[in-house]
């Protein structure tokens, strides 16, 4: 078994990832299906697996050789894996979620290859990872999705879905009742998404409807009036189970590309109908996840001040940093979490009834962030890491998140930095638990 009492890691606890506990509340106890690809496992003997309910430390952590820059990431609560977009390495990174060890890459070649990082995100890849049974899907950039057989990791599904020359395909969702994919185009102007259909018994893919972001009517639900654009791209999309519907986040609706506090849901049906758009004040959402009894967490993505301004860190007023729950059904906003903000990749983890943030740029600094799904309350937030500014680039962002139900084990990928020169010093993924909870089996 790793033990997680070397002196080298109790350095990196040290100096890392100091816990900061900021107690529980209880307000009301209010299924996620982590961007559709799972089953309600709220109610199964998994909660208790690992340990529930304690403070997350520092378990371990599994070296990455050559990662810097990386974006989604996916645990299929299945099979127990991990599965990392890694640009750095134009692959995807496989790790043992049960026992906590790096098993390999999935790095196509020749004219299969993922794009790897060109030197800006817009035309970098791959991006967006899901599974579904032995499929995995990837996006990647120009447009490109494909489908890869994980029974033999060849790529057998390869499409392109439109959009400018060279820029990526980003997030995505699947639906595994209709076998549909719905992949967004974030860095297209406006952006878009697109349905792709799935032969789920050969992986094959076939581009179907574009929903653009953009339209000169009133959405239905009629906001905003006289039509919309979404004027700061589009991030991550889940289908809800229990509505049988997408949602994305739009972090801008009608604004300046950046800082404006209007924001919104898309809600989206399996046929390509645009049937709502849920307004978000004050957040810029991003990250977005389904949670217990159809609420979604939205992460927001801007920090905003006392007087609704994006906040600066030269700004005189204080930062007011919040993420969101949303009832999917109609869109109304359930509670402002306070406490956490600039989040891109958010996870509800049925196993602990935990949403986990992968929050870059809280006002405090980076940090992963968890709010008890219950008590709707922010219970813990765990520094991490992005390569400062003034370093050469290319720099990466600890923005990504994902849970193993199994046993609580929260991975977090960090770049390669010099905080703890003998753990990460090359790039690692980071794993985080209840201290009771322990990697199983590596010897």
């Amino acid at each position: 078994m790793r033990r997680t009492c070397l002196l080298t890691l109790a350095l990196l606890l040290v100096i890392l990832v100091p816990v900061l506990l900021l107690g529980t509340g209880s307000v009301r106890a209010d299924d996620r299906d982590h961007r559709g690809d799972r089953d309600n496992r709220e109610n199964s003997g998994d909660r208790n697996n690992g340990g529930n309910g304690g403070p997350l430390g520092l378990l371990t952590t599994i070296p990455v050789p050559g990662l810097v820059v990386f974006d989604i990431s996916w645990v299929d609560p299945d099979t127990q894996l991990y599965y990392l977009a890694d640009r750095s390495n134009a692959a995807i990174d496989v790790i043992d979620a049960r026992r906590d060890v790096f098993v390999g890459q999935i790095k196509p070649t020749g004219t299969q290859a993922f794009k790897g990082f060109t030197g800006n995100n817009n035309t970098s890849g791959p991006n967006g990872v899901v599974v579904s049974g032995r499929w995995l899907f990837v996006t990647d950039a120009n447009s490109r999705v494909v489908s890869i057989d994980l029974t033999t990791s060849q790529i057998v599904g390869d499409v392109r879905v439109g959009g400018a020359d060279g820029l990526r395909t980003d997030e995505l969702a699947y639906d595994p009742e209709d076998g549909v994919l719905l992949v967004v185009n974030n860095a297209d102007d406006p952006p878009f998404a697109t349905l792709i259909t799935v032969d789920t018994n050969t992986g094959h893919l076939t581009v179907g409807k574009q929903i653009t972001l953009k339209s000169t009517t009133t959405p239905p639900g009629g906001f905003p009036s006289g039509g919309f654009t979404a004027t700061n791209g589009a991030e991550q999309p889940a289908w809800d189970r229990s509505t049988g519907k997408f949602y994305v986040s739009i972090p801008e609706v009608n604004g300046n590309g950046g800082t404006s506090p209007s924001g919104a849901v898309a809600r989206i049906s399996p046929t390509g109908a645009l049937e709502a758009l849920f307004k978000v004040d004050f957040c810029q959402p991003a990250g977005l996840t389904v949670g217990p009894r159809g609420d979604l967490l939205l992460g927001c993505s801007v920090v905003f001040d006392t007087v609704g301004n994006a906040w600066d860190p030269m700004d005189p007023k204080p930062p007011m940093p919040i993420s969101v729950i949303m009832d999917a059904r109609t869109g109304a906003i359930v509670k402002n979490v306070a406490g956490i903000s600039g989040s891109d990749e958010v996870w509800f983890n049925p196993g602990d009834q935990r949403y986990y943030l992968a929050a870059r740029a809280d006002p405090l600094g980076p940090v992963l962030g968890v709010i008890d799904a219950e008590s709707q309350t922010l219970i813990q937030r765990v520094p991490t890491f992005n390569t400062p500014s003034t370093s050469p680039a290319p720099r990466g962002t600890a923005h990504s998140v994902a849970v193993n139900p199994s046993n609580n084990h929260v991975f977090v990928p960090l770049p390669a930095n010099s905080v703890a020169t003998s753990i990460c010093r090359n790039g690692c993924v980071a794993v985080f638990g209840p201290p009771q909870s322990g990697s199983e089996g590596d010897d």
